[in-house]
């Protein structure tokens, strides 16, 4: 898929890494200015979700060609990934949901110990999705009106008279939002929180579609199920009346195309252990170039879903997508190589 995303024009700030930096003087030479992280070891802490590992390989794709001997990728829960990176047992990450997971970003040390050092993909959505036939049937449009145990028990599945809702691994930081929402919301009497393993409950919802029954589920875009269950085709999102989330930052934007979903519009952020950060300018500038977008990696994921789903096939997807957007990672790794010639201390 070719993308004009203007966005991708490099954007790394020079001022602000000199910065970051804290030196007064640097230098232009490097025993090989092409490959700046050449006997460097760098290593990965990603997410434990298949689904997510693409953008992964791209961004090891990136700092292999600067020459860093990327090592294995740990994977961890989403709330041990920035304490990894935090305590260098890792250096950087892909995975950061910049809203979503930002109590695990302050409670791994914050901006003291991780840098946040670019946007991997923007415009992430997430919410509440019902089955578009039952939407327009009973008209159910908001997330409250399954307040009212008639149209709550559409969605019963398992004959306890309450919605099932198909959610989140517990440990997740979108969990945490539906639990409260749901005490928020005055939906406890009538909705269960189902959670995970995501991806198998899921396979059960997609399966109770197919035979023509309600569905009630939580997502997030990018991956899969977009591709499957498509948005105003086969479901709906569901609105909320009033933001409620459960650090009480409710003032954040949390409306797609005129509806309010209940979550932040976010943005995953590429953060690195800020020691490392500091002495590898090449690593740190990849990272502030490198933007994906949304729609490429919910391709990738229907792909996976469609059986192209082990590792070999992953490495494979993320070649073929550099092969497609050569032109525009070789700038990402050439700037990468100028910005760590013009940065790095003597």
């Amino acid at each position: 898929m070719k993308n004009n995303n203007k966005s991708m024009i490099p954007r790394f700030n020079v001022v602000l890494v000199a910065g970051l930096l804290n030196i007064s003087f640097f230098t232009t030479v490097q025993a090989d200015s092409s490959l700046p992280g050449q006997g460097i070891k760098i290593t990965p802490v990603f997410a434990n979700v298949a689904e997510e590992r693409f953008r992964g390989e791209i961004a090891i794709a990136g700092l292999k060609a600067l020459g860093y001997d990327v090592q294995e990728p740990k994977e961890t829960e989403y709330a041990s990934i920035l304490d990894t990176l935090a305590q260098g047992k890792a250096d950087f990450t892909v995975h950061m949901w910049d809203k979503l997971h930002q109590a695990y970003y302050d409670k791994a040390g914050g901006d003291t110990e991780l840098i946040k050092v670019g946007t991997v993909i923007p415009g992430v959505l997430q919410g509440y999705l019902i089955d578009k036939k039952t939407a327009e049937q009973y008209n159910i449009h908001y997330l409250t009106d399954l307040k009212k145990p008639e149209l709550a028990m559409l969605f019963d599945s398992d004959g306890d008279g309450k919605a099932d809702l198909t959610g989140c691994d517990t440990g997740w930081g979108c969990q945490l939002v539906i639990d409260h929402q749901i005490k928020a919301y005055g939906l406890e009497e009538t909705v269960t929180h189902h959670k995970g393993p995501y991806f198998d409950l899921m396979a059960k919802a997609i399966e109770r579609y197919k035979e023509g029954k309600p569905v009630l589920y939580y997502t997030w875009i990018p991956q899969w199920i977009s591709g499957v269950l498509v948005e105003g085709k086969d479901v709906e999102w569901l609105q909320v009346p009033y933001v409620s989330l459960p650090d009480g930052k409710n003032n954040v934007d949390t409306t797609f195309q005129g509806k309010n979903l209940g979550f932040p519009v976010d943005q995953i952020r590429a953060v690195m252990n800020k020691s490392f950060a500091k002495k590898n300018i090449a690593a740190s500038s990849f990272l502030s170039y490198y933007l994906i977008s949304a729609n490429d990696e919910s391709a990738e994921n229907l792909k996976m879903r469609n059986g192209e789903n082990t590792d070999a096939d992953i490495k494979r997807h993320a070649s073929e997508w550099i092969s497609v957007h050569q032109d525009q990672f070789d700038k990402w790794v050439q700037k990468a190589r100028e910005d760590a010639a013009l940065l790095t201390p003597q």
